[in-house]
């Protein structure tokens, strides 16, 4: 996978986890327009009240998912991630309060996964992957991290 080895603890990052991760990061994914990661189903509507572009994820990318964690008061955890210094963890059902409860539902939905689990496995996943994604500390554009997806 490239640039998301080791991005992990265990350094395997599963199929359904990989969508999830690219439905919050790139929405490319989310448009079925990467036939192996899109379900075998239509793509169902962006729900409301999210803030979906054309190439950044059910958030607006990598700056929506931060700025949503900052909004619910984890800001410091999510500076930790794109900092140089030693990643913060966040709780599953902080992240999940931060996401909020249509997003999660539709990654949930896209992932086969239930909604506890998936809030699980990214608590566990975001803070390196974030991470690996801001190696200088700087937030890279949607297309950058949509390229690191398809490496």
């Amino acid at each position: 996978m490239g640039l998301f080895d080791n991005a992990v603890p265990g350094g395997n990052i599963t199929k359904p986890l990989m969508i999830a991760l690219g439905a919050l990061l790139v929405g490319k994914m989310l448009s079925g327009r990467s036939e192996e990661a899109a379900a075998p189903q239509a793509p169902a509507p962006t729900p409301a009240g999210t803030d979906a572009s054309a190439d950044g994820g059910l958030l607006g990318g990598l700056g929506g998912l931060l700025d949503k964690l900052k909004d619910a008061g984890h800001g410091n955890v999510a500076d930790s991630w794109v900092g140089t210094g030693q990643n913060q963890s966040i709780n599953a059902n902080d992240l999940g309060s931060a996401l909020g409860p249509a997003v999660i539902r539709e990654i949930a939905q896209r992932t086969g996964m239930n909604e506890q689990e998936l809030l699980q496995q990214l608590s566990t996943a975001l803070p390196g992957i974030v991470d690996k994604l801001t190696p200088n500390g700087q937030i890279p554009q949607n297309h950058q991290v949509a390229s690191a997806f398809n490496s």
